[in-house]
């Protein structure tokens, strides 16, 4: 399991775009991780899946809510990381609210949540192997904190745990 201090590991997410620009098509694009950290301040935070319960209601309302503040100590980018495809990351995207506020990357295979060990077993829920409710500040492609969710819990890996631990 990744651990503060940690790099990420090399991995490709996808990227809904609605609208062409720098070279991006409409449609799903690939984010290499290592490119897309590099230099830069990222709150990143995974969840189990797109259009949860606690996943909609709660965790990505808070950091769009907390985009201003997360900006003013010192974040680049605010990621959310999960098991889905793009096109459902872009749909939830557009039902949020989060263009321009937080890039909603999609990791279809599972490869990043098992690359970090952040993975939760939902098969036996339909669901497969998603990736675990946590959050995390990366400077530089390195992992500075790591808050882990506890199973069936959101109480550390919301957007104003993130924000205090960026300002600290």
């Amino acid at each position: 399991m990744i651990k503060v201090g940690d790099s990420l590991p090399a991995a490709t997410l996808m990227e809904y775009s609605e609208v062409e620009g720098n070279g991006c098509s409409i449609g799903p694009n690939p984010v290499d991780v290592s490119k897309a950290v590099a230099g830069k301040t990222i709150a990143l935070f995974a969840l189990p899946g797109a259009f949860t319960p606690t996943c909609s209601a709660k965790h990505v309302p808070g950091y769009v809510e907390k985009f201003n503040e997360l900006k003013a100590a010192g974040v680049d980018e605010i990621w959310c990381v999960s098991v889905n495809d793009a096109f459902v990351m872009g749909a939830w995207a557009r039902d949020q609210k989060t263009a321009g506020k937080v890039r909603m990357l999609a990791d279809g295979s599972a490869d990043f949540a098992k690359a970090v060990g952040l993975t939760l077993d939902l098969t036996a829920r339909g669901m497969g192997v998603r990736a675990n409710r946590f959050s995390m500040l990366v400077k530089d492609g390195k992992v500075t904190t790591l808050n882990i969710e506890g199973p069936g819990k959101f109480e550390v890996s919301d957007a104003g745990t993130l924000l205090a631990q960026a300002k600290g």
